[in-house]
């Protein structure tokens, strides 16, 4: 079986303690439960067929949502392809500032926020999610001439295995995750 790995660099990820972690996981269970599931390294390593994932960043758990939806799917990576053609400085922080103003943010497609989420991730210094008091986006541009936004192989993996398998996606406090 090929298995998905995180679209996104995410801070806490685990992908470089993956072996210590599956030494601890149980061979059996009914249904993973992942609280944090960041860029998803251990739910795409384990990939239970029964899932209940979480984030309490809801821009994250917007992309999951569309990548679990076909039509959005499709979207998101057209939009993430314009984002790689346009990338620059300047757009970086034209992308970046959407979420000055809450009522036309709130107001855009979910497909158009999660390809904003991604591009940002791959645009950004050093890969940095961090908003401001305000629930701004604020990290700087990454000084990338060109960005890569997304290996269009393992997004079709991903996406297969959130539509394939039984995953409910969650954006709530750790607790009423589990």
């Amino acid at each position: 079986m090929i298995k998905g790995k995180p679209f996104v660099k995410w801070a806490g990820g685990k992908r470089q303690i993956i072996d210590k972690l599956k030494f601890y996981a149980p061979n059996e269970f009914n249904t993973y439960y992942e609280p944090f599931v960041g860029g998803g390294a251990l739910l795409f390593e384990l990939s239970p067929r029964s899932a209940v994932i979480n984030d309490c960043n809801k821009e994250l758990m917007n992309v999951y949502e569309c990548l679990k939806d076909a039509k959005k799917f499709d979207a998101m990576c057209r939009e993430l392809n314009h984002h790689e053609a346009n990338h620059s400085e300047e757009y970086y922080y034209q992308i970046r500032n959407l979420d000055r103003d809450k009522a036309k943010f709130n107001r855009l497609p979910d497909y158009k926020r999660a390809a904003r989420t991604i591009y940002l991730n791959k645009a950004c210094f050093n890969g940095i999610y961090r908003v401001n008091s305000k629930n701004e986006f604020n990290v700087p541009f990454g000084k990338k001439e060109r960005v890569n936004t997304y290996d269009g192989g393992n997004l079709i993996t991903v996406s297969n295995y959130l539509t394939m398998n039984d995953v409910e996606i969650l954006s709530v406090d750790f607790e009423q995750s589990v």
